[in-house]
């Protein structure tokens, strides 16, 4: 399992016309089922968890390529479109209040398809543990809103999320896949796209192995001892002049107070568990993203783990227009993609006016990016 890539996009709110949205709805399903004929399961599940090529699918469906909300009602449209198909695939969770659905609608998939206990519960875990990295291991600012589980027959999945920057007002979306297994904690991602931030926490990062290790010690070894670090307001820049080791950028303004008594508390409960490695770690109820935090800085600054402070995104994402960003994406690849939507176009159960309108919004995403 592996997220395959992130994009970030500018908030916007409101909700999609009725009238659109059941064309979204009556498009996508088109174009999965003939994406399930031509490619199977896998090839689709590929497809959605790539974040350029489901940014297109939005498009083509009718939504602004750079609005938020193309996630929400892209995934909302193929849910709806999935449920009406006999594809087996299926779409758990959503935005808000559905994406806290997500559990009990796996429940409800894994007797559809007939799968064992052990294996719902597998795929449970692989729901709350996709949702915790993207929330805590990397602290990025952006607190996750939508939650899209996209579960096949065959036990593979996709997952698509977003998450919102309260400050900045732009959402940052996540893509996930299974049929690449390898840790939720180790670098788990092929490609990352997204407006990059100064300044983030990144344990997911090859850097930051040591910091998981510390922090698994720390909480094997009692974190009682902590306690001695909860004395006031100890900025981490009064550290830089007594050790050599510690590099921090000058946006730094983390505090060891995030090690406070609830936080305390919490990883004395682990403690009780006694986790093998980082990965059980994060997975105990109750270890948050101040946990993560406060066990990661505690290991960097005091036993002197190298922790990674960079963002994890690598490209800003666009596909060109007006604002002459730079196209960072295979465009062998991605007019590969441009020519199965056309194909799924045509061949759709659309109208001739409705299937013009789509090739249109598809056309722009061809558009080199203007000078001006």
């Amino acid at each position: 399992m592996e997220r395959t890539g992130i994009a970030d996009l500018p908030l916007h709110h409101g909700k999609a016309p009725k009238w659109l949205f059941q064309r979204m709805v009556k498009l996508s399903r088109s174009i999965v089922t003939l994406m399930r004929r031509e490619y199977g399961t896998s090839g689709f599940l590929h497809k959605i968890s790539d974040p350029y090529w489901f940014n297109a699918l939005g498009c083509v469906l009718g939504y602004d390529w750079h609005s938020s909300g193309l996630t929400t009602v892209t995934m909302g449209a193929l849910k709806e479109a999935l449920a009406q198909t006999d594809l087996g695939i299926v779409v758990c969770g959503g935005k808000g209040r559905a994406s806290k659905k997500t559990l009990e609608e796996l429940e409800k998939v894994g007797l559809k398809f007939n799968l064992s206990q052990q294996e719902v519960e597998r795929l449970k875990y692989c729901s709350r543990m996709v949702a915790k990295v993207d929330n805590a291991l990397v602290q990025d600012n952006y607190q996750l809103y939508h939650h899209s589980f996209i579960l096949a027959e065959n036990g593979e999945w996709a997952v698509i999320q977003q998450g919102l920057n309260s400050s900045t007002r732009f959402a940052r979306r996540y893509h996930w896949l299974s049929t690449k297994f390898r840790t939720f904690v180790d670098e788990p991602h092929t490609a990352i796209v997204g407006r990059r931030e100064k300044f983030v926490i990144d344990l997911t990062a090859k850097r930051s192995e040591e910091a998981r290790k510390c922090s698994v010690d720390l909480v094997r070894d009692n974190p009682e001892h902590l306690r001695k670090y909860l004395k006031g307001q100890l900025l981490l820049s009064e550290f830089t002049n007594k050790m050599k080791w510690l590099k921090l950028p000058k946006e730094h303004r983390f505090q060891l107070s995030d090690l406070d008594e609830r936080v305390i508390k919490n990883l004395k409960l682990a403690y009780e568990l006694q986790p093998e490695d980082y990965e059980e770690l994060v997975s105990i109820r109750g270890i948050g993203s101040k946990c993560i935090r406060a066990l990661a800085l505690v290991s960097n600054l005091i036993y002197g783990a190298e922790l990674s402070y960079e963002d994890p995104c690598k490209f800003s994402f666009a596909h060109g227009g007006k604002d002459g960003i730079p196209y960072p994406v295979d465009r062998k690849t991605y007019d590969f993609s441009i020519r199965f939507l056309e194909d799924a176009i045509r061949q759709s159960e659309l109208n001739n006016f409705e299937k013009l309108s789509a090739l249109k919004r598809l056309s722009k995403l061809l558009q080199p990016p203007s000078n001006s």
